[in-house]
């Protein structure tokens, strides 16, 4: 068994979605409850569940993109809710990294891509200007891409280029931790295919470790060595990939599973007046 790189205890987040007209909380939403688990160095956790499960709130809550109310977070050697100080934050920073659902939005449309890669080694004075430079390049060419698309700005990529951007500009700063929130969820199937593969192969050559947030399933049997299954803010089961998938203990996890296609190559439809005939 490898060491954990991620440790959580107790988890809790809560938001205000109405207040009165003092102030004071009237009606809240508690996103994460209570929550615990444990994600090994070099491996990849996926954390499932339908759309306002919690999985994303928990992911922020990780890597301190939301205060969490309540627990316990040990990640890559940090005390996540005892983070203070500019100096502290930096350092976790550049550690842990999250990939975005949506790259566009992720990315500063005013500055061209070369630039967005290398500000975050300016920041943490990592390497010489000249050193960012061929990082930048390295890390474009690592990623599928030329050295010439450093010069232009993210609208004038496709999805799944803007993604590989986010991918590159990710490693920029050598993290051992990558949180990717719905990361290819938006992609074509083909695309999809290509940046699984371009994550699977950098975490064999890097040791990284991956928090997969996802909704699809098909994609997390094929891509996490764990999976979580959130349900209305609780983690309602976890295990080893094919040991969920195989022997759901949970019925709510059954249902999920059941509700992925299965498309049957042998199995032929036809439409005539509206009506589909098997």
């Amino acid at each position: 068994m490898s060491t954990p790189i991620l440790q959580v205890d107790g988890l809790s987040k809560t938001f205000v979605t109405r207040r009165t007209l003092l102030g004071r909380p009237r009606e809240t939403v508690q996103a994460v409850r209570d929550v615990s688990l444990v994600v090994e160095a070099g491996t990849t956790l996926a954390v499932v569940g339908e759309s306002g499960s919690g999985k994303s709130t928990l992911g922020r809550c990780i890597t301190a993109l939301e205060r969490a109310d309540a627990g316990r977070v040990q990640l890559a050697g940090f005390d996540v809710p005892g983070l203070h100080g500019r100096d502290e934050m930096l350092r976790f920073r550049r550690c842990v990294q999250t990939i975005f659902q949506d790259p566009y939005s992720s990315l500063n449309p005013r500055r061209r891509v070369g630039d967005a890669i290398m500000d975050g080694m300016a920041i943490h004075r990592l390497h010489t200007p000249r050193e960012r430079q061929d990082r930048m390049v390295a890390l474009l060419q690592r990623v599928g891409l030329s050295p010439d698309h450093a010069r232009r700005y993210p609208h004038q990529f496709s999805g799944g280029q803007r993604q590989r951007i986010a991918i590159a500009r990710a490693l920029a700063l050598e993290p051992a931790f990558i949180v990717a929130d719905e990361a290819v969820s938006a992609l074509d199937v083909s695309i999809k295919a290509q940046v699984l593969d371009l994550m699977a192969d950098l975490q064999a050559e890097h040791g990284l470790t991956y928090l997969f947030i996802s909704h699809d399933l098909g994609v997390v049997r094929h891509f996490a060595d764990r999976v979580a299954i959130m349900e209305a803010g609780r983690l309602v089961e976890e295990g080893q990939t094919d040991q969920i998938f195989e022997a759901p203990a949970q019925a709510y996890t059954q249902r999920l599973i059941a509700a992925v296609p299965r498309p049957d190559p042998t199995r032929r439809r036809f439409w005539r007046n509206a009506e589909q005939v098997e």
